[in-house]
């Protein structure tokens, strides 16, 4: 029969022990990963040979500086004033129909098409022409769309 247990023995695991298993942990670790870490030592070696290493370790010395730097030209009012006008232009178009909008712009696309051909031609524009021009259904299609658009503005522009 077996004698009984008296005493327990404790292991005490030591900083040694701890470090040549992190270490074997490691190295269990590169070796599983051998081609992505060669990837990416390779990535590193040519960031570092064009310089962009470099940069981005000054840029991270100077993270203060930057920052200001950023922040400064983030809030100039020229750059606010465009980030407004985006946000309101994003706002008409979420009013605004996109069959609508596809429609208008294709029409300015063709509008411009032919004042371009209306200016290389240079032929002169009369005051006949122009009570002519006012029968052509496109043309007073054009003019009503714009009559209409200005009676909304000024209605818009009055609140």
């Amino acid at each position: 029969m077996a004698k009984p247990i008296k005493t327990i023995q404790r292991t005490e695991i030591t900083e040694e022990h701890i470090k040549a298993e992190s270490l074997e942990s490691i190295l269990s670790g590169v070796a599983q990963n051998k081609d992505s870490l060669l990837e990416t030592l390779q990535l590193l070696q040519e960031l570092h040979d064009s310089g962009i290493i470099d940069a981005l370790g000054g840029l991270v010395k100077a993270k203060d500086k930057v920052a200001k730097i950023a922040v400064g030209q983030l809030t100039r009012k020229p750059l606010t004033n465009m980030i407004n006008n985006a946000m309101a232009a994003g706002g008409i178009l979420t009013e605004t129909e996109p069959e609508t909008t596809k429609k208008l712009i294709s029409s300015l696309s063709a509008g411009l098409q032919k004042a371009e051909e209306g200016l290389k031609s240079d032929v002169k524009f009369g005051l006949f022409d122009l009570v002519k021009a006012l029968k052509d259904p496109d043309i007073n299609r054009a003019l009503g769309f714009g009559v209409n658009l200005l009676k909304g503005l000024g209605e818009g522009l009055k609140k």
